[in-house]
């Protein structure tokens, strides 16, 4: 009886543990509904919400034009927008919890930059090369870089800005090689290369959606799956190896996790940074720290940033548009100050 009385507990407390994650994802899923929503309405030619509607769903629509607005043009960069935030944010918590230094993010530690060098590489030196390459050689680049920043900066808790250093100093480096490359370049395939570092989801097709979509919909469920093991890892080396984790291959593959949706989120939207920083910070607030319940709020929140940067940088100076990465970078680097200064007061 006592045991039954015991479970029952357990379960009473898991549901009400669970209750608070869950509402703060069902209200994330409204606000992410709302702001895919307005991207697809507000424009040059705006669509009404049910015209919207019967776009999606193929029916027929009062204005002709329309399906095409939503469908062909505006809904892939949505969509893409969208996959862009998820990626990066969840890279960025797993880069987070890995390291245990809350200041880790792809962008700022480098392995944005590496994916960029490879990524421009593959369009100033090979232009005729498909883009479907481009998720690919974003990967490698971004894998060399976190290899480097692993073997140099390690994961100890002695000196946490110790990543954060050689992370900068390695972006700096791949940041030179990517100027390299563009200086020797052929005017077209650089214009085409400083379109896409600069951090946008303009002109998106949906050949990019479906480059994109296999990378989230395999790496995000994974991340999920290896989140019990991000949480014992953040214990310390000795205490998980206790606990009888396999501490080298458990870190290996949540690396690898991270760095290929960095990886491809970068090549397919270029450099927006500071997602994977200001994501995971404003889940903890919601949720805590326990990645079970941290990683689908951060996914939900980096999508919306995204988004939300996406439809402001279109409409706010309209007709010109604004890169989301530089919305994203006007809010993510106040933010990675303030948490500078945080970390030094403590």
């Amino acid at each position: 009886m006592t045991t039954v009385q015991n479970s029952k507990f357990k379960i009473q407390n898991l549901i009400l543990t669970n209750q608070p994650v869950t509402r703060v994802l069902l209200l994330l899923l409204l606000f992410t509904l709302a702001v895919l929503g307005m991207s697809l309405s507000l424009g040059d030619y705006p669509v009404t919400p049910a015209d919207i509607v019967k776009a999606v769903l193929a029916l027929p629509t009062q204005d002709p034009e329309s399906p095409f607005v939503v469908v062909t043009l505006r809904l892939p960069r949505v969509l893409i927008s969208w996959l862009v935030g998820v990626g990066l944010a969840v890279a960025g918590a797993i880069l987070q919890g890995l390291t245990r230094n809350p200041l880790a993010d792809p962008g700022i530690v480098g392995v944005n930059a590496g994916a960029a060098l490879a990524s421009v590489t593959l369009i100033v030196l090979f232009p005729t090369l498909s883009t479907m390459y481009l998720p690919l050689a974003a990967f490698g680049g971004a894998f060399v870089v976190a290899c480097l920043i692993y073997l140099l900066a390690g994961t100890g808790e002695k000196s946490p800005l110790r990543l954060v250093v050689v992370g900068v100093a390695l972006a700096a480096i791949m940041g030179a090689f990517t100027t390299l490359m563009l200086t020797f370049g052929k005017i077209n395939d650089v214009t085409r290369a400083l379109v896409w570092l600069a951090g946008s989801v303009a002109g998106k097709s949906w050949e990019q959606v479906w480059q994109l979509l296999p990378w989230i919909v395999i790496f995000v469920p994974l991340a999920l799956l290896l989140a019990r093991e991000l949480d014992t890892l953040q214990l310390g080396d000795m205490v998980a190896k206790g606990l009888g984790s396999r501490v080298t291959w458990q870190r290996s593959k949540l690396l690898l996790v991270s760095v290929a949706l960095a990886g491809s989120s970068v090549a397919i939207a270029g450099t927006i940074g500071f997602v994977g920083l200001m994501a995971p910070h404003l889940a903890r607030r919601l949720v805590g720290s326990i990645h079970q319940n941290l990683l689908p709020v951060t996914a939900l929140i980096g999508g919306l940033l995204v988004a939300a940067a996406d439809v402001l940088g279109r409409t706010l100076f309209s007709p010109t548009e604004l890169p989301c990465g530089l919305l994203t970078a006007a809010l993510g680097a106040p933010y990675f100050i303030y948490l500078l200064y945080q970390r030094r007061r403590g």
